[in-house]
């Protein structure tokens, strides 16, 4: 122990004075003591360095075995099935307009929804996280089974020993009077159901083994594979797509895109409207929405389309599709019938007018139109507008006279108190009003569209495998029974769809006996004829004969070995 305490102690320079000759009689007990438990102490703190390398992985491996757990995956898969129904149920901004969100809840109500961002599920941080969080569950789930699944998928098991045929729930036995008859048998029914055959031999034995449609076993992953590119499409459209709204009307080109928060985004092309309209029902119910766009990129149109709901013009990875129809609330033009009043004179005649165009009626009298209400309003002796709507027009003119230097007001409809109409000396009766319209474009920006159809299409196929295509395994191996006598062992297997299975396999043991009976009932000419040489053989040299015998079979036996596997399973 004194020795041990030494060598510890001497590079240190406090303990230097110790280094010198001590006399064991006399030694300081109590600093022995002190540094055993420094040296204590040391160990201890050596030994923190794997204990924490231990607990780190532990988590991960707690965290991981969580991940890849099927419970997890299930109630991920859940909850984003949840969300994503109250992300149809709930108004959604910024597709709905803001008046029908007030006017759908409550203040105190649309204020949770929008700090809980349930007006705009599918693009909160939140719900983006548990689109990774169910991604990365997969990807757990997937990695951890794999190895087993393609170790059954490439290596398939095609020698059943015994104690798997004694497992095998389905499985029958056919007597046979010989091993190799028994197998031809087998593989004549295999290649009349369709089926392929391969002979496994084994150094004590040898057997048939078919299959159909091992490549089932794997459409598990390929669901898999499907829903992780949906997923990460969506991901990327959360994260670099947008959405936005054009307004155009018929002759106008913009490339100002309104965001949902209310700013501008320029885009590096321009759109014209060169022409929009309604087609509706004859009840008046409107039948569909069409605006015919074109596209102006660097001065020059590049393409031109006539869009209809979800049909839309696509250029550069932008869609623009058709949300919305209506009228602008302007004027276009007016129509209306110029009569001259008691004793002016002139004949009636027909005038097109324009907001502030002037129109001459005669040499002395003009008329201008001044002011277009949509939606009109009298209140204290003024006229308003209610709405942008065309519902109640209102039309203001001016009629001017030279002679009199005078200027008339005339309203239509005449309204009391205001209008001067008695005054003109024309009267005016309206034809037709032609206001402006206008189309609603929405604009989004989807990079990740291509992951989500990509998906579509690989789950499409992962399910026709899951659900229409099955794995299939026959086994027959020459067995012998309990009595000592030789018989086919059959045994198949399906992974679904067990009731076509039972009729398949029962279908392909009677084809067996089938094919049994007929090599028993007609032997053919060929195994007549080795037979009579056989026996002229004998009759002459017995040597001989069994010499000739042995080679005639090991011929038979190689010509049917060279269709065959050496099993190794």
């Amino acid at each position: 122990m004194f020795l041990r305490v030494m060598a510890h102690a001497a590079p240190s320079r406090r303990l230097a004075p110790f280094l010198q000759p001590i006399d064991p009689a006399g030694f300081d007990w109590n600093l022995q003591v002190g540094a055993e438990r420094a040296l204590q102490d040391g160990r201890k703190g050596n030994d923190m360095a794997p204990s924490l390398r231990s607990a780190v992985s532990a988590t991960i491996r707690k965290i991981w075995q969580t991940l890849s757990s099927i419970k997890t995956g299930v109630v991920l898969i859940i909850l984003v099935v949840i969300f994503s129904a109250a992300g149809t149920v709930i108004l959604q901004r910024p597709m709905t307009d803001p008046d029908d969100m007030q006017r759908a809840y409550s203040p105190a109500m649309l204020r949770f929804l929008d700090v809980t961002g349930l007006t705009d599920i599918f693009h909160t941080r939140w719900f983006i996280a548990l689109m990774i969080l169910v991604s990365l569950s997969i990807i757990a789930a997937s990695v951890q089974r794999f190895p087993n699944a393609w170790r059954y998928f490439s290596r398939p098991y095609k020698s059943p020993d015994e104690r798997f045929r004694k497992a095998l729930p389905t499985q029958a036995q056919i007597p046979v009077a010989d091993e190799e008859q028994g197998l031809s048998a087998a593989e004549r029914a295999f290649r009349h159901l369709g089926l392929k055959s391969e002979r496994i031999v084994r150094t004590d034995s040898f057997s048939l083994f078919s299959e159909r449609s091992r490549i089932s076993e794997m459409a598990v992953y390929i669901v898999h594979a499907s829903l992780l590119l949906i997923f990460l499409g969506f991901i990327v459209d959360s994260l670099y797509g947008w959405r936005g709204f054009l307004t155009l009307s018929p002759g106008t080109a913009s490339n100002q895109i309104e965001m949902k928060n209310g700013s501008m985004k320029t885009i590096p092309f321009s759109i014209r409207c060169d022409g929009t309209g309604e087609e509706t029902y004859a009840d008046g119910t409107p039948k569909r929405w069409w605006s015919k766009l074109a596209v102006v990129d660097a001065g020059r149109e590049i393409s031109s389309k006539e869009i209809v709901v979800n049909d839309p013009l696509v250029y550069h990875g932008l869609r623009f599709y058709q949300a919305s129809y209506g009228r602008t609330g302007k004027l276009d033009q007016l129509l209306l019938n110029a009569i001259p009043a008691t004793g002016t004179e002139g004949a009636p005649q027909e005038i097109s007018l324009a907001l502030n165009q002037t129109v001459a009626l005669d040499p002395d009298t003009s008329v201008q139109l001044a002011e277009f209400i949509p939606d009109f309003v009298v209140q204290d002796g003024r006229v308003y507008a209610r709405s942008n709507d065309v519902t109640n027009p209102a039309v203001h003119m001016i009629v001017t006279s030279k002679k009199t230097n005078t200027s008339v007001n005339v309203w239509l409809p005449a309204i009391p108190g205001i209008d001067e109409s008695a005054a003109s000396p024309y009267t005016f009766d309206p034809k037709d009003l032609k206001t402006g319209l206008f189309t609603g474009l929405q604009v989004s920006h989807e990079p990740g569209q291509w992951a989500v159809w990509a998906g579509v299409v690989l789950m499409a196929l992962g399910l026709t495998f899951v659900f229409y295509v099955v794995h299939l395994r026959f086994w027959v191996v020459p067995v012998v029974d309990a009595r000592g006598q030789i018989a086919l062992w059959i045994g198949g297997t399906a992974n679904r769809n067990r009731d076509a299975f039972e009729h398949k396999f029962r279908s392909l043991v009677e084809q067996i006996q089938k094919e049994l009976q007929i090599a028993l009932a007609a032997p053919t000419e060929a195994e007549a004829a080795p037979i009579s040489e056989t026996r002229m053989a004998d009759t002459k040299i017995s040597g001989t004969s069994i010499s000739s015998t042995s080679i005639s079979s090991t011929s038979i036996s190689r010509t049917k070995t060279s269709r065959t596997t050496i099993a190794g399973r």
